[in-house]
């Protein structure tokens, strides 16, 4: 008897219970039952995914990974010889890829697969929104380096206003920072799903009743010949004048070629499909596997989520008030509520200037105009982690 006895307390020890409300994380001084409170957050996480469609074919998987790794004494993020553990975790091997930057650059394959330029080279001059909507980036940057962070912590933080998750993670690992992955995981891609409600007000507030009723000329056919030329030159020219978005850009463009060349439809279907599905799948493990107790509920995560919605907001208006400019250059010509697509968010942020401008004119169809500098939004996200990648790595 009492041997089973001993057997019961064992395995009792043993379990996660045991462990689950241990004090082990502080929030702005206050102890926190950590495993329990990430549990909490990835159940939050789940429902904002499945239950509201908030970005879930990513947040479903950075939420179940964080659930994963929050459940004590599981050893699915252990390292062997690291800790007493014995073996290493299933996540651990899966992290190896966000850890070694691969996931990002082959969900840019992807993305460049599924990505229609067609508006960007029918209207080049779109592409400055693209640029311009780089602003809270930069401002974000400055922020964060004033509110307590180090200049590569800022440049992380500072990338979420570009509303591209890929690129977030690529920076943040290239630059060593992946003490605070999981926060700028969550803040990009939650910003991202929330492109219909941030961009709206921002939008109303910056443009007139006038301005969003502009119409604009239909966009000229695009040859395919300028379809094939513009991903082997874009890469050609990005690689050459700033050498470290190359494998971002690049990889982007080597998916669009894919796409539009006519000769490699199954390459191009694998690209769009079953190889983006599934690295999105371990990316978004990855990512959750970061998301311990003890790294996650730390102060500077909210400082991260606060920032980078000041990003996401700045590059918004900052795409808005080149718009204007644009507008008046033009004579009337350009609707300036195209500006806020400048954003990588593609094609959400694209729909919601074709929304916002229905709810002014019935008649107008802005969708194909904002697609210009909504996918040029994807190349200056990349081309501003190239220039912060360059600037901080240099001796």
């Amino acid at each position: 008897m009492e041997m089973y006895l001993k057997s019961i307390n064992d395995l009792a020890n043993a379990s996660g219970f045991s462990e689950l409300f241990k004090i082990n994380s502080q929030l702005f001084g206050m102890p926190l039952p950590g495993y329990f409170v990430m549990i909490c957050v990835s159940l939050v996480l789940l429902y904002l995914a499945i239950g509201k469609g908030f970005e879930p074919l990513l947040l479903v998987p950075i939420a179940f990974g964080a659930l994963l790794v929050n459940l004590p004494l599981s050893g699915i993020v252990d390292i062997a010889g690291v800790g007493g553990a014995e073996s290493t975790g299933f996540l651990s091997y899966v992290y190896f890829g966000a850890e070694h930057e691969i996931y990002p650059i082959i969900i840019f394959l992807g993305i460049g697969a599924l990505t229609d330029f067609g508006p960007l080279l029918a209207n080049p001059i779109t592409f400055l929104l693209g640029a311009a909507a780089q602003f809270g980036v930069f401002t974000a940057f400055i922020a964060a380096n004033y509110w307590g962070f180090n200049v590569r912590e800022a440049a992380c933080i500072g990338i979420i206003g570009g509303a591209d998750g890929p690129t977030s993670i690529y920076l943040t690992m290239k630059l060593g920072q992946a003490q605070i992955l999981p926060a700028i995981a969550v803040a990009a891609y939650s910003y991202m799903s929330l492109v219909p409600l941030i961009q709206p007000p921002i939008i109303k507030l910056l443009t007139t009743k006038a301005d969003r009723a502009i119409k604009m000329d239909q966009l000229r056919p695009v040859s395919r010949q300028e379809r094939i030329l513009f991903p082997i030159i874009c890469t050609i020219v990005s690689g050459l004048v700033l050498p470290a978005c190359a494998p971002l850009i690049g990889v982007l463009m080597f998916g669009n070629l894919l796409r539009e060349c006519g000769q490699t439809d199954r390459l191009s279907q694998a690209a769009q499909n079953e190889i983006l599905n599934i690295t999105t799948v371990f990316l978004g493990l990855a990512v959750g596997s970061t998301m311990g107790a003890d790294r996650f509920l730390q102060e500077g995560t909210v400082k991260i989520i606060v920032l980078g919605l000041v990003a996401f907001m700045f590059s918004t208006a900052g795409g808005i008030i080149f718009g204007q400019i644009m507008k008046v250059l033009s004579g009337g010509k350009i609707n300036p509520m195209i500006g806020s697509a400048g954003v990588s968010a593609v094609p959400m942020a694209a729909r919601v200037v074709q929304r916002v401008s229905q709810s002014e004119n019935p008649g107008n169809y802005l969708l194909m105009h904002a697609m210009g500098p909504n996918v040029a939004g994807v190349i200056g996200t990349a081309v501003a982690a190239g220039v912060m990648l360059t600037l901080l790595t240099m001796n």
